[in-house]
């Protein structure tokens, strides 16, 4: 893996300004899967327009995905057992390839291999990254596996299964389950995402109203914040200071002081809405989330919360991906970087 910056900040080449020069000249889009419409909306950053419509290239799109090294996006369409890749220096749909169950799809931090989480298989593919072809199959015992993040070192991911209350630790080398963790009983974890000096994991859980700390060497539960009704999706703030978090069933954003772990404030969407799965712009002054199930998409002003725009798109919108965004690689869902 290449190594961290900085230690203490492991999105330190996440800030904003740090976009790569192969990326930099891409056009400032975002690309919405639409679940229940099989087709992909395409965003201008700048005028909230839509500049681009699709079909996805298969059935329920769940999330777009950007490459490990960046050039390229994917569409992973989970129930048509494909994935279609998009040219991000132009915004164009490419090619549609077979793949197994892809609900969502991450890279390891080496970039030797993508990890499809096959979700409906109870799965974790570790397929070539070039070729798209499987090399390595990782059975899991907890059913509704379908987000995870990676250790500050790069040797471990924590992944969230959605329908058995629980989270489990996969040796990346080794291609292994080496621990498993159970949460609040009726639970259902959603996104993952580690903390910016690695010393915890933070799991939402959008039964439980909240989020989960989990110490990820120990594997251990050790701490709780409730955040809002249906916690769903987890963003770190440019300068790595603070948490966004989705809470899906009231229609609101906490904010989270990673520092403190004390919460500093709570956006809520006038008129109501169903924040889910998003990322931040690359110089980190929006927020943007799909509206699940309001076939809409929101834009945030992060100094201050305010709904700059809801703009409608196709039904059941997911894991929308903001792009370019800064890093060095990524390591995949809806842009996680280093």
């Amino acid at each position: 893996m290449p190594p961290v910056l900085n230690p203490a900040d492991i999105y330190a080449a996440d800030h904003a300004g740090e976009v790569a020069a192969s990326v930099r000249n891409f056009p400032a889009l975002v690309y919405v899967p639409n679940s229940k419409s099989d087709t992909v909306d395409v965003i201008d950053q700048k005028t909230f327009k839509i500049v681009g419509h699709f079909p996805s290239g298969g059935k329920e799109p769940q999330h777009v995905v950007p490459q490990y090294d960046m050039k390229r996006l994917w569409v992973i369409n989970d129930l048509g057992d494909t994935a279609t890749d998009i040219d991000p220096a132009t915004g164009k749909r490419g090619k549609t390839i077979p793949v197994e169950d892809p609900y969502n799809m991450y890279y390891t931090p080496d970039g030797k291999f993508a990890i499809v989480v096959a979700e409906r298989k109870q799965k974790l593919n570790f397929l070539d990254p070039q070729t798209m072809k499987l090399v390595d199959s990782v059975p899991v015992s907890c059913p509704g596996i379908d987000h995870m993040d990676f250790t500050s070192d790069g040797r471990y991911l924590i992944a969230s299964c959605e329908f058995s209350a629980q989270v489990v630790k996969v040796d990346v080398a080794n291609h292994k389950v080496v621990g498993t963790l159970s949460v609040e009983k009726g639970g259902m974890p959603q996104d993952v995402k580690t903390s910016p000096d690695g010393k915890v994991f933070y799991v939402a859980d959008m039964m439980a109203n909240g989020i989960y700390l989990i110490e990820p060497d120990s594997f251990k539960r050790i701490g709780f914040i409730a955040t809002g009704k249906g916690a769903h999706g987890l963003y770190v703030s440019r300068d790595s200071k603070v948490l966004y978090i989705s809470n899906r069933g009231e229609g609101s954003v906490t904010v989270l002081d990673l520092s403190t772990r004390k919460i500093l404030t709570k956006w809520m969407i006038p008129r109501g809405g169903s924040p889910d799965m998003g990322g931040v712009s690359a110089d980190g002054k929006q927020l943007w989330l799909s509206g699940r199930y309001h076939s809409e998409v929101y834009v945030f002003d992060t100094d201050n919360g305010k709904l700059l725009a809801r703009i409608p798109v196709g039904k059941g919108p997911h894991g929308l991906c903001v792009y370019p965004q800064p890093g060095r690689y990524s390591l995949g869902h809806t842009g996680v970087f280093r």
